[in-house]
């Protein structure tokens, strides 16, 4: 479409593409309602606040329109689907943009996991954005399945769908400026950088903040967030399957801080998405709290536009990307009708996307193990414990007499001391570490899955060493996923076998799949709501306090393994 086409119909003096009529339009700048009709040309809305003609008239009597949401930090890969069905998913939800880090398919294939998602992003309905991993280990700690330096990623830079550099978790070695680090900071100077910096505060977090960073969604407190916000971070409220700051973090969005407040979900699987919704179940919640409506929706919307250079959308104005949700209530906040470009989003739309191949298939290249191998020896009785903290990605840092017996010291369910175990998977070592972890509840049995951030190596929770071995081997068989186990049988499980991670079924058949999983682990006594991507953060270790990965245990406030 030609400039003079567009002010020409502007101007009304052509007939526009599709025009919406009968709804008001809520303004993301000066909170105002608007009446008239919204027209668009070819993906773009050249005109509001007036009446127009087109070819095509949606009737949206008594409705509101917003802008469409974007959720400014996320891993589809969490979803436990490919993006086209992530986009099946949330889309019609009012989801129009994602702004994603492949960190998590990028630590098992590389450069083609990020390649893959890129290519995936011209072809879906809501407008997929990537951000390039940081970092790919994300720490000299673990084992990954890739490494990924600043020249490789400044091989993808360039692509029309990159924005920058995502979340920059290893933080200490940006403050203590690291060789590496300071490689990618250099390399991306004057582009996005995504941060990722838990608990940091004082002098560490304005070094932190000086290197160039510009967004962060790790605040847990709304003290923590302020001062975030007070140096300069864009702070991204995050509410995720695991992580779920949205609650604490509320008090704080207000009219005068949401130009510099975001929403995102980081990992928000099938089962969550179906039962409470996306960025839509975050809105509707955030209102619910008290937040101002306007607040809320600027910050799904413009203020996330804005952090991240999004200049043609998060506003229903002229000009601006036809991005639209149509709300019959706005703080229920359940579309009745989408626009992605213009496009409505449908059944349809999605049918006539073309797709491709998925790749990183066969990537579980983990040893054989037996009940021998998930044994954990020592002298001492005193004994590091990981805290599983419900509802958080931070766990604690326990300690527990545990007296050895034979060489071994064994899980002990009646104190809810389980046996956890990470086992390198990417065929590079075989390297297996083990250790205990409090807060699943398990009593029997064992649960495993390869889904663990970021190096996505086996991680399993077991009473009973013969079921860790039983899980553990299943994982290899089925090329990765999720599986519940209880004297050497499978009661349920779910193939990841695109990179471990994703599945090639549809979103549908998933949360069906995670639904026998979640019965299954309570079965077993399990008592978190989301044990599986609970399971998949205790091997991260970027967040406080204690972690595992396949090279033992670790200590992240002192950044070593102990």
């Amino acid at each position: 479409m030609s400039l003079e086409t567009r002010i020409a119909a502007a101007r009304g003096e052509t007939h526009a593409d599709l025009v919406l009529r009968g709804a008001d339009v809520l303004c993301t700048v000066t909170g105002a309602r608007i009446a008239g009709d919204v027209a668009i040309c070819e993906g773009v809305i050249v005109g509001i606040g007036a009446e127009y003609d087109a070819r095509e008239v949606i009737e949206l009597p008594g409705q509101t329109l917003v802008p469409g949401f974007i959720d400014t930090h996320l891993h589809i890969e969490s979803s436990l689907v490919t993006p086209f069905e992530f986009d099946r998913c949330v889309a019609p939800r009012g989801v129009t943009t994602a702004i994603c880090d492949p960190h998590e398919i990028a630590n098992v294939a590389g450069l083609d996991g990020i390649r893959y998602f890129l290519e995936a992003a011209t072809r879906t309905v809501m407008d997929i954005r990537v951000n390039l991993s940081s970092c790919v280990p994300s720490t000299h700690m673990e084992t990954a399945g890739a490494a990924l330096d600043a020249a490789a990623l400044q091989t993808l830079a360039d692509h029309p769908q990159v924005i920058g550099l995502a979340e920059f978790m290893n933080f200490p070695g940006v403050i203590h400026r690291d060789p590496g680090c300071m490689e990618k900071l250099h390399a991306f100077a004057g582009r996005h950088i995504d941060g990722h910096a838990p608990l940091l505060s004082g002098r560490d977090l304005n070094a932190y903040v000086t290197a160039g960073i510009r967004t962060e969604h790790e605040s847990t407190s709304a003290q923590e967030a302020r001062e975030k916000l007070q140096k300069g971070l864009r702070c991204l409220i995050r509410e995720g399957s695991v992580s779920k700051d949205m609650v604490a973090l509320a008090p704080l969005l207000t009219p005068v801080t949401a130009p510099y407040m975001c929403l995102c979900t980081d990992d928000r699987n099938p089962l969550d998405i179906a039962e409470h919704g996306h960025l839509d179940h975050m809105i509707r919640s955030l209102i619910a709290l008290g937040c101002d409506p306007l607040a809320v929706y600027r910050a799904a919307s413009l203020s996330a536009a804005e952090a991240f250079g999004l200049k043609d959308r998060g506003q229903i104005a002229p000009g601006k990307r036809a991005d639209i949700v149509a709300l019959p209530d706005l703080a229920q906040c359940r579309a009745s009708l989408v626009l992605c470009a213009g496009q409505v989003v449908s059944e349809d739309a999605f049918a006539a996307r073309e797709t491709i191949a998925p790749v990183a298939r066969n990537s579980v290249q983990a040893p054989r193990v037996g009940p021998e191998d998930f044994r954990c020896a020592g002298d001492a009785p005193e004994t590091p414990v990981i805290g599983i903290m419900e509802g958080k990605i931070l766990t604690e840092h326990l300690r527990e007499a545990i007296a050895p017996q034979e060489g071994d010291k064994r899980p002990d369910p009646a104190r809810d001391l389980a046996r956890v175990a990470v086992i390198e998977r990417h065929g590079r070592n075989g390297n297996i570490a083990t250790g205990f972890v409090r807060g699943f509840g398990l009593q029997r049995g064992a649960i495993a899955a390869t889904v663990a951030h970021d190096h996505h190596n086996i991680v399993a929770v077991g009473t009973d060493y013969a079921d860790l071995a039983c899980a553990a081997n299943r994982l290899s068989e089925i090329e990765g996923g999720f599986v519940v186990a209880h004297e050497g049988k499978i009661l349920a499980e779910l193939p990841l076998p695109v990179a471990g991670l994703m599945s090639l079924d549809s979103y549908e058949e998933v949360h069906a799949q995670l639904t026998a999983l979640r019965a299954a682990a309570i079965s077993l006594g399990v008592t978190l709501e989301e044990p599986f991507l609970q399971l998949a953060f205790i091997a991260l270790p970027v967040i406080p306090h204690l972690k595992i990965t396949d090279r033992g245990m670790v200590d992240v406030h002192q950044f070593r393994l102990i």
